[in-house]
């Protein structure tokens, strides 16, 4: 006898996969997943009801999953309300949970009402559960099990007459449900306090006759305690033994025809469209000259170490190193030097790309038919040329990014470095919706990329905690390569600060010793335009966001608005962004250019993972604490959600003040419902049973605010066949896959993320109709299969084609935009989520005129 099969039926929530690894893992079974609106079963099909019917003989039990959205809503519920309507002959054991749940109710009579406050989500409650059985009746999955808490997401709650049972009949009465609903045996309850009041909220119930039993809380989320999972296994005895004893007996299916609960990897994907004989978009060439396929292909790895002087930093390196450029990627652990002295690291490496604008690059907006590929001016011995690779319904822009990194893969195992070379870039938050099949506000008004990465062969890795300086070079001649190592070498070694602290070029500090950071500077002399949210505004936005928390539509929205800041454009700008000499007064720029407003921000806000990216017509300065995804060689994953934050005051010093702040119900709410968002994002990928939470609720320190964190991890799966490198892939999963499965990042959206992600389209569409590079992700992913990316949050950024030139002469003016938001939830107050805004636009805001 084979495992048995589940069917869950997917209402677009952001812990379904939670729920089917929960299944699998506890149940021995195979789960397919079938979302409610699927064009496999089409209600309004004329055959419709003879295709459920055969569909459903294929499994051994159905679980109708949480959603967002109403119950009586047809849109929201879509194929699970067919369910309950099965005829006799047709009937096979069902679970409803928390919207499913709601489902089942209304189709035995009962009706749906708001629950008082708000909802509740991310709350844990102990479950009151009848523990005995039903005299006279079975199918009490509640009995025997030992006492437990579990976590409710839900605003909304079944109405079986409760209220009408007085406090003195409430502890009998309550297991015997109403005369007026006789197809209601109520199972479990909460009682909520409110205001001196209670609210009965039933938790569990069966169906008298039906093989239809339903769970208002959530099982699968990680704060439900595991004694809880005894219900569940009840369940499943139950409904085998239903089925048993009705010798109902499953058919056989065609293999994948519904998909099961792990995507396909990306190169499984590549290696079939090739399969398919899809032509290879890399084949097309351009006139003899330049092929796409070869580019940075056996290429070798070669480096040289060399000590880092403790009073040299990050941007000393890169303003001795930038010769000119215009176009710039620095990833910077700016908070790292004092980890050297004593506190924990949390960014360890900083990383700096070097001849960036000699290096392929790929961009690829959101929608389009086709990633545009800029070959660099050295592969073609002039000037820069652009290819349109094309793209399709089942090739994406990921398909061609793993495929690419999949060709030049290196087997380094032992390799100490953590970035060898590869791509290097920034993604948008448009990108993310993108991913998840939400419809980009437009028209967008521009030709911005979503995605740009610049393939990196030349870079600089800075180990903070054992105070070396790796050179690097990807490249296909080792002569050339150890001349170019040792040059650079010689570069910083020689240099006056490298051995005295001697800023270069600096006439006014010869023969004195001046160590960084240098004194930051204020800000630029003239004032800009700055125009911030309105703050009456932003109020009325959170209470609207409640409103959709109240009516079931979301359990979390992560409210942002938009800072625009309009000035005279930096002089230094049009030329050398980072001048040698950078800390020339601020009359002679007129305005600071961009490095040194980055400068300004890394000392004033130091943070692990810092950044500074010209690239793609975008600039991007960034103080971000938060790491959204780590991967690496042996298919470990990890993320960080970063949910609860409260500044360092002398009100807030230590801490253990921190935590006492911190640990409250609403803080941690938004923190777990992120932990459980991230943890299905990375059960897509990784798989039933293979995601864990090492880490959940901390608070850390950094340099001005105290974050709760939380870590989840991820083991992605093995391969399946024709694994290894060389563009074969099988079905070998990477980092790219999980990438592509969690953007947006879940502590930018809320959950679940698709429909919160349509809510804040709604909300924020108004004065700035993007967020643009503002809750992305900046990072890498390199020649060895390892990946670093952080959130874009306490960032500012602008776009090249934002700057404008005055016809009467007067110079240029540019515009820096800086986002900043907060998690909504029901416990939320407009004034404190108006507040956390404000506080959050402080530091990146600062740079402009001196504020903080």
């Amino acid at each position: 006898m084979g495992r048995p099969r589940i069917l869950f039926l997917d209402a677009y929530d952001s812990f379904s996969n939670n729920v089917v690894s929960l299944l699998t893992t506890l149940l021995e079974a195979d789960v397919d997943i079938l979302h409610i609106d699927s064009p496999l079963l089409d209600p309004a099909s004329p055959d419709f009801h003879d295709k459920l019917r055969q569909e459903l003989q294929c499994y051994d039990a159905v679980v109708c999953g949480p959603g967002p959205g109403s119950p009586t809503l047809d849109a929201d519920v879509g194929l699970i309300r067919h369910i309950w309507d099965l005829e006799d002959e047709h009937l096979l054991p069902v679970l409803g949970i928390c919207l499913g749940f709601q489902s089942l109710a209304i189709s035995c009579g009962a009706s749906i009402r708001k629950i008082p406050g708000g909802g509740l989500h991310g709350m844990i409650r102990d479950i009151d559960f009848r523990s005995r059985e039903i005299a006279g009746s079975s199918g009490n999955i509640f009995a025997g099990v030992t006492p437990f808490k579990a976590t409710l997401y839900h605003s909304l709650c079944a109405d079986i007459g409760q209220d009408s049972i007085s406090e003195a009949e409430w502890s009998e009465r309550r297991w015997a449900g109403l005369p007026e609903l006789p197809d209601i045996v109520p199972l479990a309850w909460v009682e909520e306090g409110r205001n001196g009041a209670s609210e009965r909220i039933l938790m569990g119930m069966k169906h008298s006759s039906k093989p239809f039993w339903g769970l208002q809380y959530h099982p699968e989320s990680i704060c439900s305690q595991s004694l809880g999972h005894q219900v569940i296994s009840n369940w499943f005895r139950e409904a085998l033994l239903w089925s048993k004893q009705r010798g109902r007996v499953t058919k056989s299916r065609i293999p994948d025809c519904i998909p099961g609960s792990t995507k396909p990897s990306l190169l499984s994907q590549v290696q079939a469209s090739r399969d398919a004989e899809r032509a290879d978009v890399f084949e097309e060439t351009l006139p003899d000259e330049f092929n796409l396929t070869e580019y940075g292909t056996n290429a070798t790895y070669a480096s040289k170490v060399i000590q880092l002087p403790s009073h040299v930093e990050v941007p000393d390196i890169v303003e001795l190193l930038q010769n000119g450029g215009r176009e710039h990627i620095v990833l910077d652990s700016a908070s790292a030097h004092a980890n050297r002295i004593g506190l924990d690291v949390r960014g360890r490496y900083s990383i700096l790309a070097l001849d960036v604008a000699d290096s392929l690059r790929l961009e690829y907006q959101a929608g389009a038919a086709h990633v545009n590929a800029l070959l660099p001016a050295c592969a073609m011995n002039k000037g820069h040329s652009n290819k349109d690779v094309k793209l399709g319904k089942h090739y994406t822009v990921w398909h061609l990014l793993a495929d690419f990194m999949d060709r030049r893969k290196l087997d380094m195992p032992n390799a100490e470095s953590p970035f060898l070379g590869g791509f290097m870039g920034y993604i948008t938050y448009e990108m993310g919706l993108e991913c998840i099949e939400v419809k980009i506000n437009s028209p967008r008004g521009h030709e911005r990329p979503d995605l740009c990465f610049a393939w990196i062969t030349k870079s600089i890795v800075v180990d903070h905690l054992e105070g070396t300086l790796r050179i690097q070079y990807l490249h296909t001649s080792v002569s050339e390569a150890d001349e170019w190592l040792n040059s650079t070498a010689d570069t910083l070694q020689k240099s006056a600060i490298w051995a005295d602290g001697l800023r270069v070029n600096d006439s006014k500090l010869k023969g004195a010793r001046h160590f960084t950071p240098p004194i930051t500077p204020t800000g630029p002399s003239e004032p800009a335009s700055i125009v911030t949210p309105e703050a009456g505004e932003y109020e009325s936005k959170v209470r609207r966001c409640q409103d959709f928390i109240a009516a079931g539509d979301s359990y979390e929205l992560c409210l942002t608005d938009q800072t625009s800041i309009t000035r005279s454009a930096s002089l230094l700008e049009a030329h050398d962004v980072i001048p040698t000499n950078s800390w020339a007064p601020m009359s002679a720029t007129k305005s600071p250019s961009s490095w040194a407003l980055y400068r300004t921000l890394r000392a004033r806000q130091p943070a692990p993972f810092g950044s500074y990216l010209r690239l793609g017509g975008a600039t991007l300065i960034s103080s971000s604490p938060e790491r959204f995804l780590e991967y690496g060689r042996a298919g470990l994953c990890s993320m960080r959600p970063m949910k609860g934050t409260v500044r360092k005051s002398d009100a807030v010093a230590t801490l253990r003040q921190a935590e006492h702040i911190l640990h409250i119900p609403k803080e941690e709410a938004e923190n777990l419902m992120i932990v459980d968002l991230v943890r299905h994002d990375l059960h897509s990928v990784c798989g039933p049973g293979n995601v864990r939470v090492p880490q959940l609720m901390k608070v850390e320190e950094y340099a001005i605010v105290f974050q709760m964190i939380s870590v989840v991890e991820g083991q992605l799966p093995a391969s399946t066949k024709g694994g290894g490198g060389g563009g074969g892939g099988g079905g070998r999963y990477t980092g790219l896959d999980v990438l592509a499965a969690s953007l947006p990042p879940g502590s930018m959206t809320g959950a679940p993320k698709k429909r919160s992600c349509e809510i804040l389209q709604e909300l924020e569409g108004g004065r700035h109709r993007e967020r643009s590079l503002y809750s992305g992700v900046v990072g890498y992913t390199d020649v060895t299969g390892r990946g670093d990316w952080s959130v874009t949050i306490r960032s500012l950024f602008r776009w090249d084609d934002e700057t404008v030139r005055h016809a009467d002469g007067a110079g240029e003016t540019e515009v820096w935009r800086i986002g900043a938001g907060g998690a909504v939830t029901a416990l939320s107050t407009p004034e404190g989520e108006r507040d956390e805004m404000f506080t959050k636009l402080k530091g990146p805001l600062g740079v402009f005129g001196g504020r903080s």
